[in-house]
C-alpha cells in the first residue's frame, strides 16, 4: 500500500473529510479477524486514505454485544482526544459501501522505531521494561520487553482507563514524524475488568505528573452531563459509562499503574 496522504488542517478537518468524504474501498485487509477494508476518502478536494470497518462485518463475541465494537473504536477516540494526547487516529460512526462502520484514518507505520523485543537473560536492559517470558521453540524461552518509552506509557495509562482487553504489538503504530498511535479498541469499555496488555512494564509504578493532570481533566469531562460523558452515553452503555468513571477514579485514588489482577489472562495471545 501507498503512504498515505496527509489531511490538509486549513479547510477541511480530518474528522470532517472522513465523516462526509465519499469512500472508495480499495482492497480488504485479510489477516484481521473482522471485516477491515482499505479505502481512499474523498470531501471538497481534499482526500486522504482510511480503514473501513463496517457493523455488518464484525464476528459475534460471547462478553461483548453483537455489532458494537464499531462504536467501541470511536469511544476510544473520544477518551483520547479528551486527555490530549492523540493516541488514536481522527475515529468516525458513519455510513458506507457496506452500512454503518467505523472508519478511521490510515497511519502508515514507520518501520525504524523499535517498541519490543526478545532477549536472553533474567532482567531488561537499561531503557526496556521486561513483560514477562515467552516460549520461543525448542523447550527455550526469552524475555518479551517493551521500550521504556514515554508514548508507551501514556498508551499504557490510556487503556488502563478504558479497560483495553487486547493491546498486542501490532496494534502499536509509530510513524515517520515520532507520533505514536494506538488502533484496534473494538473489545474495549467492558464493566469487567478485562485489561490484557503487552505495556505492564510500569505496573505498580506512581504515574507521572501528566498522567495525573490528563486524568483529572478527563475525570471532569466525564461527570454526569458533561459533553464528553453524553458522547460516550451515545457510544456505549451507562453501565460502561460509570465503569469508565470508576476507573479514572481508581488510577487517581492510587496514583499508580494498574497490576494484573489475576482474573483474566493479562497478556493477549497471539502478543504480537
Amino acid at each position: 500500500m501507498s503512504a498515505p496522504e496527509r489531511i490538509p488542517p486549513r479547510s477541511v478537518t480530518a474528522t470532517d473529510l472522513l465523516s462526509r468524504g465519499e469512500l472508495t474501498v480499495r482492497g480488504r485487509i485479510r489477516e484481521a479477524s473482522n471485516a477491515v477494508l482499505f479505502c481512499a476518502v474523498a470531501h471538497d478536494g481534499e482526500r486522504a486514505e482510511c480503514v473501513y470497518k463496517p457493523v455488518a462485518g464484525e464476528r459475534p463475541l460471547w462478553d461483548f454485544p453483537d455489532g458494537t465494537l464499531a462504536q467501541r473504536e470511536v469511544a476510544a477516540y473520544e477518551v483520547s482526544e479528551a486527555l490530549g494526547w492523540g493516541l488514536v487516529p481522527p475515529t468516525v460512526l458513519r455510513d458506507g459501501p457496506y452500512g454503518e462502520g467505523m472508519c478511521q484514518r490510515w497511519i502508515e507505520a514507520s518501520s525504524d522505531a523499535e517498541l519490543l523485543a526478545l532477549v536472553d537473560g533474567e532482567e531488561p536492559e537499561p531503557g526496556w521494561k521486561a513483560i514477562g517470558f515467552a516460549d520461543v521453540g525448542e523447550g527455550r524461552t526469552a524475555l518479551l520487553v517493551h521500550a521504556d518509552d514515554a508514548r508507551l506509557r501514556r498508551l499504557a495509562v490510556f487503556d488502563a482507563v478504558i479497560n483495553n482487553a487486547d493491546r498486542k504489538g501490532g496494534h502499536l503504530l509509530p510513524d515517520a514524524d515520532g507520533r505514536l498511535y494506538g488502533i484496534d479498541h473494538g473489545v474495549s469499555f467492558n464493566a469487567e475488568n478485562k485489561l490484557r496488555t503487552l505495556l505492564w512494564g510500569w505496573a505498580g509504578e506512581p504515574l507521572t505528573p501528566e498522567a495525573v493532570e490528563a486524568l483529572g481533566a478527563l475525570r471532569a469531562a466525564l461527570e454526569p452531563g458533561a459533553p464528553l460523558a453524553l458522547r460516550l452515553a451515545e457510544l456505549i452503555t451507562p453501565v460502561e459509562v460509570d465503569a469508565t468513571l470508576a476507573r479514572v477514579d481508581a488510577l487517581l485514588a492510587t496514583g499508580k499503574h494498574p497490576e494484573p489482577s489475576g482474573e483474566w489472562p493479562a497478556i493477549p495471545w497471539p502478543p504480537v
